[in-house]
């Protein structure tokens, strides 16, 4: 369900059509919450059918029209209870660290493999997640530029303030992500050195 309430997040800032949406959900929310545009959409039609959003055809091009979605107080009511809720942790499913639990099995050079693509994956995702605390930090992300201009209800500083605390607990994790593979990479050279 939580991808309900990151489209209402979203949405909060100004009406969207589902491809406006779609592209700024994951150039932003899409770094705190996955989803494909096969899940966006149909989530859309559940959030009009429960009346959390209000859809209407918009002009588009010379001869066609797109839907707009607009967040109801009834959205506005629920993204609010969301936020009030206590956080449901999911499970653990981490491949890379199940993996290292077990490289006795591996062929060392196969282990050395998987840690560096771990710190590449963790070097890229900081990198992107550097640049997202880069535009926060300026206020040139577009989709917070706009709810800056739109929001009257909060303080702009603190809007901002949250969304870097967030990207700075991404970087963290990306720091400690390669840290960690580093620190196999180590673990590997001691226990079974190359020739």
């Amino acid at each position: 369900m939580s991808l309900r309430y990151a489209l209402l997040a979203l949405l909060t800032a100004q009406p969207m059509t589902g491809y406006d949406l779609a592209k700024a959900f994951h150039v932003s929310v899409g770094h705190v919450w996955h989803a494909p545009d096969s899940q966006i959409y149909p989530e859309l039609k559940r959030m009009v059918a429960d009346g959390l959003l209000r859809d209407e055809s918009v002009p588009w091009g010379a001869s066609s029209t797109k839907t707009q979605y607009t967040v109801t107080d009834e959205g506005v009511d629920a993204f609010r209870a969301w936020m009030d809720e206590p956080i449901e942790y999911a499970r653990e499913r981490d491949p890379a660290h199940l993996r290292s639990a077990y490289f006795e099995w591996a062929d060392p050079d196969v282990a050395r493999r998987h840690l560096h693509e771990h710190i590449a994956h963790y070097e890229l995702r900081r990198a992107q997640w550097q640049s997202q605390l880069n535009a926060i930090r300026t206020r040139s992300h577009p989709i917070l530029a706009r709810r800056l201009e739109t929001d009257t209800r909060h303080d702009p500083d603190a809007v901002v303030e949250f969304k870097v605390f967030t990207y700075e607990g991404f970087l963290d994790r990306a720091e400690g992500e390669i840290a960690w593979a580093r620190h196999g990479l180590d673990l590997l050279d001691r226990l079974h050195p190359r020739d």
